[in-house]
């Protein structure tokens, strides 16, 4: 199904395959809740990235992973304090 916005047109079959591969994987590592609430965070990087011209669900999914994971990574670093 294609959606129309504004001069973009989204492909929703392959953002939506894509988030479900990249949640999937994200819930068995434990990475998101097992609930089955979208989560935000992670929906927005598929669709930015598919706005970036990234088009293969696969592809999409797997970049979407490792931003996530990366994104998470950054959040839980300690902050170093000036002496």
């Amino acid at each position: 199904m294609l959606v129309e916005r504004g001069m973009r047109v989204m492909n929703v079959g392959v953002v939506g395959d894509a988030y479900a591969i990249a949640s999937n994987y994200l819930r068995r590592s434990g990475a998101i809740p097992d609930n089955f609430v979208t989560n935000d965070r992670l929906l927005e990087i598929v669709v930015q990235l598919f706005h970036s011209g990234e088009c293969n669900k696969i592809r999409l999914a797997n970049k979407a992973i490792v931003a996530f994971e990366a994104a998470q990574a950054d959040q839980f670093k300690p902050t170093r304090q000036a002496n």
